[in-house]
Order: structure tokens, then C-alpha cells, then sequence
């Protein structure tokens, strides 16, 4: 089974950097050139230095992750941040609107300690995403030089009594020790509940229901495969440590049996030219059934309210026009991989083994530079059409437009319980199978390796 611990917080402290608005960041993972800039210039002591540090003229190897280590450690002794006295859980809830639509939602749960264990048979942590080696290498600096979580990795856990949420709704009764409101206009609040006193036993009973079952991790594979690597190498040169605090992560742990919002990651094909896009198209009949259909048809069809996936329903869009897709799948079905029939049966596997099939586009296309990702189908729609009048059809967070974005792929979202089902029979769905909504904000709380 898992472990999950209260662990002492590094936080800001409001009277040394003031409205704490200013100083909060996205997940690094999300944040593209323009918004990095911006957040820059919005507060020299924005955490977007110490989780996405930038790059500056002259830089040499690395010297990025060591001036990030630079700032953390001078942040710590100008008081910045402040330690929390007592070990503590962190409740959190997050209140939004789904994205493109009316539906307000609020979601709950709270920041730990989670012990790293490897992936694999009878492991108290489960994945459900496959990794890629660039982002695990820029994780695994980052978090060498600096000794810190500085955003957690997203935890699901399964709870079927439903004792969590009055728990966690009684925890955040309270006035929160933090009220922060987002770019998104995502509001934020943090309450700090001490491992003993008060709030000591519904601690305690909130710890038992989330390490009952396995931990599924939801977002976050390459932080947490980081810092197992980290772990590891620890270990080799503090072998006479015992219970070391690198053997833990920051982790945001959230009920499976609540409202999540999964959003669709739309895929770009980039670089087929025109005579692929024309090979791409001819071979769609093989695999699809297709009715042809106008961008703001495709757009409205793919954006809110989700319709939950799992149905091989598909948009396309190109320069030469769209169409609603659906799956054949008696012929895609000698293309799946041998796995489970959980994994079989994703849509983005339906897509997967399709795009390998009719454009060359395997596995490896995103490191490649051959697909690019956005969870907003009228971006998809536009990087293709941006590509096709001469424009730098990337945008913000997308780089591998810019090879000429060719064809949009538009998706459902993934349901949660595949997501769990996928995690369970111990494989891992394609990159970008997934988009929690909305991200844990980066700069509430850091977890420093110390006790």
C-alpha cells in the first residue's frame, strides 16, 4: 500500500513578497515562450525562476539550474519563504469553470508526502503515461541542483464509502491560509491543517482512506520518474540515512469518486507536406468511415460540453477541408498492440496505430517534431490554416508547428476510468492521453528534502 505523510511547507511569506497573485506559475510543463516572459516581468520573485528557470546570454551547461538553486537558497535566507512549524497536510480546493463552457465546478483534496516506489507488480503507485527522455533530464537537473520539489505530481485514489470529501469539506471550514486567483480566474485556497491537535484524527482518517488502494498517478510522470533517479543516487552516497526526506515527493492527492475534468489533448500533425497530407487523406477510408464537416462544426462537436470517449469518434481537419471520423474497427484491430483490451481500446491507440499506418507518424513523432498538442480544437483548426497562409502556425507552447502544420486531429477525452483500468493492468497510454483540468498552481507550497 502507499504511503503518505505530512511534511513541513516552504511557503511565501505575503509580508515579504506582498499579493501572492504575483509570485504563483503555472506548471512548467504548460507555460509557452510568451507567458515565461510574462511571468518574468510580473514579480522578480515569481516561481516561475525556480521551476522554469530561464535561459540568459552567455549561459554555459546547466548554469540555468544552478542560478535556480542560487535564487531558492537566497529566498530562504531573505525570507521569502517561511517553514511551516509542524508537519502538516495542505487542503486544497480549486473552483473554475470548465474550459469553452458554462459549468462551474469545485474540486478538493490535499498536498503530502508520497513515498517514491518503482512502477510494477504489486507496487502502492501506479502510471498511466508514457515518458519522454528531454523532459525527465530537464526535471532531473532541476531537482539535483536544487534538493526541492518545487510543483507536485497528481495522485488519484479510489474511495468507494465516500467518507473523503465531508472530511476534507470539514478541514476547509475554516478562513484558507491562502486565497490566490489564477490567469484562467481559477480560484485557489490552501488551509493548513497540523498533523496533530484539532484536526488531528480526521488527518489521520484522511491518510487511511487515500493509502487504502493504489495511488494512480494522474499528471506529473516525468517529475515522479525523476525523482526515483534522484532517489536512487541518494541512496548510493547516504546509505546510513535511514527514512531519508528524498525518499518522498509533493503530491496533490484527489477522490476518483469526485467531478474531474478531463479535456481532450487535440493532435498536429506537422511536416507531411502536401503530397503526405494527399497519402494521409486517400488512406482514411481503410481505417474510417468519414462525413465531411466545416471547421465550426468540428469545433462545436469537439469542444463543450465533452462528450466522454471511448467510441472512436474523431474530427480532422486539413487545407483541403474536414470530416467526423469513426473508427473501423474490425481493420484497425490487427494493428493494436498486444495489450490489454483497456489500453486496445482508447481512442488515442485507435489514433495512434492509424496515423503510424497511413502517415509514417509512430510513437516517437513528438520528440521527433512530427506532432504538436493543444487542448483547444479552434487552435488546432487554426494552427493548420495559420500553416497554409505562410504564418508561424506554432503559437505559444506548440514549436513543432512550425515544420507546417498539416492536419489537426481532434479528440474526446479520456474517461477517468480508463485512465484507472489502463494504471491497473500495469502499461501506459500514449504521451499526451491525457489533460487534468485545472493544473495545481506552482509556488503554493514547495517540499524541501528535509524533515
Amino acid at each position: 500500500m502507499p504511503e503518505i505523510r505530512p511534511f513541513r511547507a516552504l511557503r511565501y511569506d505575503p509580508e515579504t513578497v506582498g499579493d501572492l497573485d504575483r509570485v504563483m506559475a503555472p506548471p512548467y510543463d504548460v507555460i509557452g515562450p510568451a507567458e515565461h516572459r510574462a511571468l518574468l516581468a510580473r514579480h522578480p520573485r515569481n516561481a516561475v525562476r525556480l521551476d522554469l528557470p530561464a535561459e540568459e546570454p552567455g549561459d554555459g551547461p546547466d548554469d540555468r539550474y544552478r542560478r535556480a538553486a542560487r535564487t531558492f537558497a537566497a529566498w530562504r535566507s531573505d525570507g521569502t519563504f517561511h517553514k511551516d512549524p509542524r508537519p502538516s497536510l495542505y487542503v486544497y480546493e480549486q473552483a473554475y469553470r470548465v474550459p469553452g463552457g458554462d459549468e462551474e465546478r469545485v474540486q478538493r483534496g490535499f498536498f503530502g508526502r508520497l513515498r517514491l516506489e518503482p512502477f510494477g507488480p504489486g507496487s502502492g503507485v501506479l502510471a498511466h503515461e508514457r515518458t519522454l527522455d528531454a523532459p525527465k533530464e530537464d526535471r532531473y537537473k532541476l531537482l539535483r541542483a536544487t534538493g526541492a520539489n518545487m510543483s507536485p505530481v497528481v495522485g488519484l485514489y479510489a474511495e468507494p464509502a465516500g467518507r473523503a470529501p465531508a472530511i476534507l469539506e470539514q478541514l476547509a471550514a475554516a478562513p484558507p491560509d491562502v486565497a490566490v486567483r489564477d490567469n484562467d480566474r481559477v480560484a485557489h485556497r490552501l488551509w493548513v491543517v497540523a498533523e496533530v491537535g484539532p484536526g488531528g484524527s480526521a488527518v489521520d482518517e484522511l491518510l487511511r482512506i487515500a493509502t487504502a488502494g493504489p495511488i494512480t498517478i494522474a499528471d506529473g510522470h516525468h517529475r515522479y520518474e525523476t525523482a526515483l533517479r534522484y532517489r536512487d543516487e541518494r541512496r548510493m552516497t547516504r546509505s546510513c540515512e535511514t527514512d531519508p526526506a528524498f525518499d518522498f515527493i509533493l503530491a496533490l492527492l484527489l477522490d476518483v469518486g469526485e467531478p474531474l475534468t478531463v479535456l481532450p489533448t487535440h493532435r498536429v500533425v506537422c511536416g507531411l507536406g502536401a503530397e503526405g497530407t494527399a497519402t494521409l487523406e486517400r488512406g482514411l477510408p481503410e481505417l474510417f468511415e468519414a462525413e465531411p464537416a466545416g471547421p465550426d462544426e468540428l469545433i462545436r462537436r469537439f469542444g463543450p460540453p465533452l462528450t466522454l470517449g471511448g467510441a472512436g469518434r474523431f474530427g480532422l481537419w486539413t487545407r483541403r477541408g474536414g470530416a467526423l471520423l469513426t473508427a473501423r474497427r474490425a481493420a484497425i484491430e490487427p494493428l493494436l498492440p498486444a495489450a490489454s483490451a483497456a489500453l486496445r481500446g482508447l481512442d488515442v491507440t485507435l489514433l495512434q496505430v492509424a496515423l503510424d499506418r497511413l502517415a509514417g507518424v509512430g510513437p516517437a513523432a513528438a520528440a521527433a517534431g512530427r506532432l504538436a498538442y493543444t487542448k483547444s480544437p479552434a487552435e488546432a483548426v487554426a494552427w493548420v490554416d495559420a500553416a497554409g497562409d505562410g504564418a508561424d502556425a506554432a503559437g505559444d507552447g506548440a514549436d513543432a508547428a512550425g515544420d507546417g502544420a498539416d492536419a489537426a486531429f481532434l479528440l474526446e477525452p479520456t474517461p477517468i476510468a480508463s485512465v484507472l483500468a489502463v494504471a491497473a493492468a500495469g502499461e501506459a497510454m500514449p504521451q499526451k492521453s491525457t489533460y487534468f483540468y485545472p493544473k495545481a498552481l506552482t509556488g503554493l507550497l514547495v517540499n524541501p528534502h528535509e524533515w
